[in-house]
């Protein structure tokens, strides 16, 4: 639920975007007539950045490789609807982390309008699995394509 990660300061925030289309495949049921992108989807890509930056902080803080796990949304306010063609950014910032968890808050915005605000609880897992590894580190990267850190 993320086209590209436009800022990255480990330490300070993350950005990331998504570009609504109308080819978005959640459309033709999310309402027919009326595309809404729905709300669990604007989460879901906002716990994708809050965790992958979670992830990234922890590794280079830490020196741990350790993979977050959604366990809590807290404190979460939907403010207004997504339609094709709205761009989202989402903003994380990581509020605190130690070797078993962390804690991250996360924005949606289009235009200058806030539309959703939620803080997202993470354990933080080992995995040793190389396969998942190379794939994370795919998906990071190509997110990250072109962006100057």
């Amino acid at each position: 639920m993320i086209d590209k990660i436009v800022e990255w300061r480990i330490g300070g925030l993350a950005r990331a975007v998504k570009n609504i289309t109308l080819s978005e495949d959640f459309f033709d049921d999310h309402f027919p007539r009326m595309p809404i992108m729905p709300g669990v989807l604007i989460l879901e890509g906002m716990a994708q950045l809050g965790g992958i930056f979670l992830e990234e902080t922890v590794q280079e803080k830490l020196g741990l490789e350790k993979k977050a796990i959604m366990t809590i949304i807290d404190k979460t306010k939907f403010r207004d609807i997504s339609r094709p063609g709205d761009t989202l950014v989402y903003t994380a910032e990581v509020l605190s982390f130690n070797p078993d968890a962390g804690k991250v808050e996360v924005t949606a915005r289009k235009k200058d309008k806030e539309i959703v605000s939620t803080r997202i609880t993470y354990v933080l897992n080992a995995y040793e699995d190389p396969i998942l590894q190379r794939d994370r580190l795919r998906l990071v990267n190509m997110w990250k394509e072109g962006l100057n850190e």
